[in-house]
């Protein structure tokens, strides 16, 4: 297969620092790997790993190189830099996914908060996979506002992954909004 990935390291009105940010995509359940990494989010802005909580992206795939979830994956995690998260633990409680669409859901509050979120893009409501506090090490965050799809925010394009779709947002949205996102996903009708 061959590597790639997207980025644009100019952007504006994407959340930097510590600010809150909601990031969601829609992705395949079926095509993914444990290389590094199929990414969507908020990364570097050169192109380089400059450390923990310089970047906020939802990962999905099965590697186990950075954290895990439970199982053998896929999971959904939060790449925060230097670690995949499925929650504040390197090895984290975690969500196997198994189904053909999947919604994957990354919040990062400020403060020393996220959440991760998830589920079945063709139906049900979303399972709210970890909502606690970050990584030692992880806040505040150091986000630097650049927009990567399918790879790592140092550029690594080993990983595949399918995108559907997705939105990153300034703010940390409410259960409410999330369900209704979830619910417009469902009604698209994915099949």
């Amino acid at each position: 297969e061959v590597t790639m990935g997207y980025r644009n390291d100019k952007t504006s009105g994407v959340a930097t620092g510590d600010d809150p940010e909601t990031l969601y995509m829609v992705t395949s359940g079926r095509h993914y790997n444990g290389g590094c990494c199929f990414d969507y989010g908020n990364a570097e802005i050169n192109n380089l790993d400059t450390g923990a909580g310089s970047m906020e992206a939802i990962y999905f795939g099965n590697s186990t190189v950075w954290g895990k979830g439970q199982g053998k994956g896929p999971w959904i995690m939060a790449d925060l830099e230097n670690g995949l998260w499925a929650g504040s633990e390197r090895y984290g409680p975690g969500y196997a996914v198994d189904a053909d669409y999947v919604t994957a859901m990354v919040k990062g509050d400020s403060g020393n908060h996220f959440s991760l979120k998830g589920g079945n893009a063709q139906s049900g409501k979303l399972k709210i996979l970890y909502d606690g506090v970050r990584p030692k090490g992880y806040s505040p965050m150091k986000k630097q506002g650049a927009i990567i799809l399918g790879i790592g925010g140092d550029n690594s394009n080993s990983a595949i992954g399918t995108f559907y779709e997705g939105v990153m947002t300034k703010g940390y949205t409410s259960d409410v909004t999330d369900d209704a996102v979830q619910a417009n996903i469902v009604a698209a009708g994915y099949v």
